[in-house]
C-alpha cells in the first residue's frame, strides 16, 4: 500500500494576500466590481472567507492595495524631515516627502484600480472609499506642519488648509497620470507640477507672516 502525503488545504499564508488581489482584479474585470462578492474572490483565490478578512476589512480595500502600499511610506518620509524648523520649512519638507513617495510609481507600476476603473465599474466606489484615506493623510500632514508653526487659531486654519490643498493637488496629479495611457511616464513630474504652486503659495504666506 502506497502512502500519499496529506493534501494541502488552501494556500501558504505568505501568498494568500497576493492571490486575493489577483483574484479580485480578474473578477472585477470579468463581472464588474458590483457583480463580485467577497465569497467569489475567496473561492477564486483558493482561500476561505475568514482568510479574506485576515487581510482586508472590506471589498473596497482591494482597490487601494498598491496606493496604500505607496502611501504607507509617507510617515517615514516626513520623519526624515523632522529637523525642519518653522512652517515654511515644514511646507518644503511635505513637498519633498510627497515627491519621494511618487518615485515608487512609474510606467511599470500603475495601480490597476485607477487605470481599469471604467471596465470594472469602480469609479463610484473609488470616490467613496477615497475619503477616509484622504482625511487620514490630511491629519498626518496637518500635524507635521502645526508642530513647526507658532500656536494660534489662524495658524491652525492655515495648517489644515495647506494639508487639504496639497493632498488634493496630489490626488489630481495621480488621476491625470493614471489616465494618460502608455505614454504617461513616471508620476513624479505630474505631482511636482500639481503641488509646486500650492507649496510656493503657502511658503509665501508664512514668509509674509
Amino acid at each position: 500500500m502506497t502512502n500519499h502525503p496529506p493534501s494541502r488545504v488552501g494556500r501558504p499564508r505568505g501568498s494568500s494576500r497576493m492571490m486575493l488581489e489577483e483574484a479580485a482584479a480578474e473578477l472585477f474585470l470579468e463581472q464588474t466590481y458590483a457583480g463580485t462578492t467577497i465569497e467569489q474572490i475567496a473561492r477564486r483565490a483558493g482561500v476561505s472567507r475568514n482568510t479574506f478578512f485576515n487581510y482586508f476589512a472590506a471589498k473596497s480595500d482591494l482597490l487601494w492595495v498598491e496606493v496604500d502600499a505607496g502611501l504607507a511610506g509617507l510617515p517615514a518620509a516626513l520623519a526624515e524631515c523632522a529637523g525642519a524648523a518653522g512652517p515654511a520649512e515644514a511646507v518644503s519638507a511635505v513637498e519633498r516627502a510627497l515627491l519621494q513617495i511618487s518615485a515608487g510609481f512609474g510606467p511599470g507600476h500603475v495601480p490597476w484600480a485607477l487605470t481599469q476603473s471604467e471596465l470594472m465599474g469602480t469609479t463610484g466606489e473609488l470616490e467613496a472609499s477615497a475619503l477616509s484615506r484622504f482625511m487620514a493623510l490630511v491629519t498626518l500632514v496637518e500635524r507635521f506642519v502645526l508642530a513647526r508653526t507658532p500656536a494660534g487659531a489662524e495658524s491652525a486654519l492655515v495648517g489644515r488648509s495647506f494639508a487639504m490643498a496639497v493632498l488634493a493637488a496630489a490626488a489630481a496629479a495621480a488621476g491625470v497620470w493614471a489616465r494618460a495611457g502608455v505614454s504617461r511616464g513616471p508620476l513624479g513630474p505630474y505631482l511636482q507640477a500639481a503641488i509646486a504652486p500650492v507649496c510656493s503659495g503657502y511658503r509665501a504666506v508664512h514668509a509674509a507672516g
